[in-house]
């Protein structure tokens, strides 16, 4: 099947599942287990009352209503529990999604209006329309790409923002404030109007949520010092001292959105946005359900998860919600509750419609203070300063990222900051694939694996390079230029072994510099060779005929490479008479044997430039007695095991020496392993005056492969 074919054939399958994607809620009841019920119910109820204050106080950090951040808890949690893949990755309100919120939304309209409202709504369609695209495409994968160091950096950011921005709030001061400087300066300026009453209610809710964290940090601390504080607004009657309160909340399901007209030049401005919390909301959500995953053992679908996201999205949007995504909080008390199935996450959305019908009208004496003091305690935690400890003392690239994204999200529209530390991680990326090492490798001491050694002696016929990336086209040149370096300083070495098993992918890019690397080789009278090759890689070598024009011989199997080309390719003449080094297994054995100053082991003799026989012609003039003179310029060590019958042993430094003169009259035929020694013989005799000489086609080996050497009593001595 060619390359296109299987394409074609992928596409067709893609078109075929994509309904799949939509169908997860009937795999979850076909296969559920009754015996998860009950551990299900009981997780459900402990998310529960972490999401109700969570909810409404997430929602005011976009200044939205409280019941919009209630709205969006449930039908969130239902919709992504039903149609996600973790089971248990909680989808509701988080803090940095809804500091998005209002980054994109303060600018469009005035915060608290029914339209300002109505374009949260419609920004988590829009939001969930992304998602749900990327899901449906299959392109999971690419949340990868996203650097870790993005996500620690905007929350820190987040965090300190949130925390600025609900300083007001905590004092009960009235000012409005778009930024860390406003919110800053409006603090210092109108301090002295601090609301005495507030701030007691607010920092007291704050000492009682640590209190009890230290006591058992498994009692619900933020439900349990909002409760206290609304009791005592309720009995000493604060809101009518000036005491903020959240208000009534409206008892009945969450209704639909009365979404405005599609106006192109109002998505236009929502974009941004929508694509800065499309991007972190699935980093975010993907990040949480794997560090869960890693201790659940689950096998997690990234694309049926961003289905779950976005579908979550938009049917908060049109639910009278705004835009959610993952909780690592809530997920894991899921976990640690002993959640089983994706139903705890479900049930705790319908824990919190129940309490929500029952205890809405209680909501009316929460005071707004209190549900600061816990924003605050929540932005400081999502300061990870143990993880930006280790990112500031790990690789500089991602602290980098790090420190842009937090500077941007303090000082930068928020969607530019997430979409800037986005674009910079892909990047860096870019960058780190673009510039694969190629590094000179050899064999360790045991001849088992192939490692750098900066002291060793490299082979000074063969070059080993090891490829680490891919062969795409960000990184051809790049490789292309270390090779041709690489060759350029080692010119002798005109045989060159690339070695491919880091090489996952290749593009046409990739062929063509292969391509040019061999043809350079093969200009130098060497050639290249590849090792290892992946099999995509194969496949379109194969299809674009590389292969072919390499030559299938020049596609070794990793065991017998070096064995392969010691053999047939690199000239043993130079191991015995000019090499030193003992690089490869197979050089343990050869003699090793030096000229003398002026003599010159010529390497200039191309093939085809003197006359060759057949190992059967020779040996039917052998047989009839017609036989030429037939010298073999092997070591006496090789002769022994084998040889031509007839044949004089004559071994090439002798001959180059000239200690023994052949006679010029008579016809004399080469011999040597396998056919390169003995046109180095040649070279030397013709400079010498002799016309009249023929190399041994293919050497022994070509007379043992003719089954000549057999049958033979023992070789002729000179």
């Amino acid at each position: 099947m060619s390359t296109a074919e299987r394409q074609a054939a992928q596409v067709l399958h893609g078109v075929r599942t994509l309904p799949n994607f939509f169908l997860q809620p009937i795999r979850l009841f076909r296969t559920y287990d009754r015996a998860n019920l009950r551990p299900d119910i009981v997780a459900g109820l402990t998310v529960a009352v972490i999401l109700l204050p969570q909810a409404m106080a997430y929602a005011l950090i976009a200044d939205l209503p409280p019941q919009v951040g209630l709205y969006a808890a449930i039908v969130a949690a239902i919709v992504g529990a039903l149609w996600g893949s973790s089971q248990h990755l909680h989808t509701g309100p988080t803090n940095a999604i809804s500091l998005l919120i209002l980054a994109t939304l303060f600018t469009l309209a005035t915060p608290g209006t029914a339209d300002y409202v109505l374009l949260a709504g419609l920004m988590a369609i829009m939001v969930g329309i992304i998602q749900l695209a990327m899901g449906v495409a299959r392109l999971g994968a690419l949340v990868n790409f996203v650097s870790h160091s993005v996500i620690v950096g905007f929350s820190a950011g987040a965090g300190v923002l949130i925390a600025a921005q609900q300083l007001r709030h905590l004092l009960g001061l009235e000012f409005s404030s778009h930024n860390l400087v406003e919110a800053l300066e409006g603090v210092v300026v109108n301090l002295p109007s601090t609301h005495l009453a507030s701030m007691a209610l607010g920092v007291g809710t704050m000492v009682l949520i640590v209190a009890l964290r230290l006591i058992n940090p498994k009692l619900p601390g933020p439900l349990i010092a909002i409760v206290t504080a609304a009791a005592v607004v309720g009995l000493l009657g604060l809101d009518q001292e000036g005491v903020v309160v959240v208000g009534e909340l409206p008892r009945g399901l969450p209704p639909l959105t009365n979404l405005p007209a599609l106006n192109l030049r109002l998505v236009g401005q929502l974009a941004p946005g929508a694509l800065a919390v499309a991007a972190i909301g699935l980093v975010e959500a993907m990040s949480i359900a794997r560090s869960i995953a890693s201790q659940s053992r689950q096998r997690l679908d990234s694309n049926q998860e961003f289905v779950g996201q976005g579908l979550s999205n938009v049917a908060a949007g049109i639910l009278s919600g705004y835009p959610v995504s993952g909780s690592f909080t809530r997920s894991a008390v899921n976990f640690d509750a002993g959640a089983r199935t994706r139903l705890a996450s479900a049930f705790s959305g319908l824990f919190v419609l129940v309490a929500m019908l029952v205890f809405g009208p209680l909501a009316a004496y929460v005071p707004r203070t209190a549900l600061a003091g816990v924003l605050i305690l929540t932005a400081y935690s999502m300061i990870d300063r143990r993880e930006i400890a280790r990112i500031w003392r790990g690789a500089r690239a991602d602290a980098f990222i790090m420190v842009v994204t937090f500077l941007g999200t303090l000082f930068l529209p928020l969607e530019f900051a997430v979409l800037a530390g986005i674009l910079i991680s892909f990047a860096m990326y870019i960058m780190t694939t673009s510039v694969p090492k190629v590094i000179p490798v050899l064999p360790d001491k045991n001849y088992r694996h192939f490692t750098r050694q900066a002291d060793g002696a490299p082979c000074p016929q063969l070059a080993i390079l090891d490829i680490h990336g891919d062969l795409y086209f960000g990184a051809v040149s790049h490789i292309e230029t270390a090779v041709t370096k690489h060759l350029a300083a080692n010119p002798e070495q005109r045989f060159l072994l690339l070695r491919m098993h880091s090489v996952d992918h290749c593009d046409f890019s990739g062929i063509h510099a292969l391509e040019a690397i061999a043809d350079a080789c093969r200009e130098h009278g060497g050639d290249m060779f590849l090792v290892r090759v992946q099999e995509p890689v194969r496949q379109l070598m194969e299809g674009t005929g590389l292969s072919e024009q390499l030559g299938i011989d020049h596609l070794l199997a990793d065991d017998h490479a070096i064995s392969y080309l010691f053999h047939n390719i690199i000239d043993p003449a130079i191991c015995i008479y000019e090499c030193d080094v003992r690089v490869f297994r197979e050089c343990q054995n050869l003699p090793k044997r030096t000229f003398p100053d002026l003599i010159t082991c010529r390497t200039d003799m191309p093939a085809g430039q003197v006359e060759t026989i057949p190992p059967k012609v020779l040996w039917g003039q052998i047989c009839d007695g017609t036989a030429p003179l037939i010298v073999d310029v092997r070591e006496p060590r090789e002769f022994r095991r084998g040889c031509v019958p007839q044949a004089r042993s004559l071994p090439l430094p002798y001959l180059l020496a000239g200690e023994m003169e052949l006679p010029r009259e008579q016809p004399v035929v080469l011999v040597c392993q396998s056919g390169r020694r003995s046109r180095r013989a040649a070279c030397t005799l013709g400079e010498r005056g002799y016309d009249n000489l023929a190399i041994l086609e293919g050497g022994m080996r070509a007379w043992e492969a003719a089954g000549l050497l057999e049958g033979v009593e023992g070789p002729v001595r000179p």
